[in-house]
């Protein structure tokens, strides 16, 4: 039953992570849906205008609006659409990818040292397969590992 234990550790913290990695990914569509629609609208906007405007054109010049271009607004969106939404999407992408790669990095660290594995050999592990911004998580825990492993053992 002992050795079944760090395979089921290993399955439940996968499933565990795929649930998380799901709802962190639901902001970043949702954000990325609303980039991608603005364009549309501003077209939808402008469409409208020119309706709006060819429509008054028979009547007196007083009842045509001011301009059809200010109903587009097409600056305004293609800014927020490409210069701010689109690249606010793709970094919480990249954040949350580099959350799961952590945490699976710490997942395979774990399960190591259950199977056995000393503690240094388990940091040696999550250290070979971190790079990025999780290189930094546990400074110096190598080192104190081996500090550790230096100590004569208590009497």
């Amino acid at each position: 039953m002992e050795a079944r234990r760090p395979f089921e550790l290993d399955q439940m913290m996968e499933l565990d992570m795929e649930v998380h990695h799901h709802y962190s990914q639901l902001p970043v569509t949702a954000l990325n849906t609303v980039a991608d629609s603005l364009p549309g609208l501003g077209i939808v906007a402008a469409v409208l205008g020119v309706v709006i405007t060819m429509g008054s054109l028979g009547g007196p010049p007083e009842d045509r609006p001011q301009s059809s271009s200010r109903a587009g607004g097409h600056v305004p969106r293609d800014t927020a659409c490409y210069g701010l939404l689109g690249p606010m999407a793709s970094r919480m992408g990249k954040a949350a990818d580099e959350e799961g790669h952590f945490y699976h990095v710490v997942r395979v660290a774990v399960i190591s040292f259950l199977k056995g594995s000393s503690p240094l050999v388990a940091h040696r592990i999550r250290a070979s397969r971190c790079t990025g911004p999780c290189t930094s998580q546990l400074p110096g825990a190598g080192e104190r590992l081996q500090r550790q492993r230096r100590l004569p053992a208590p009497i």
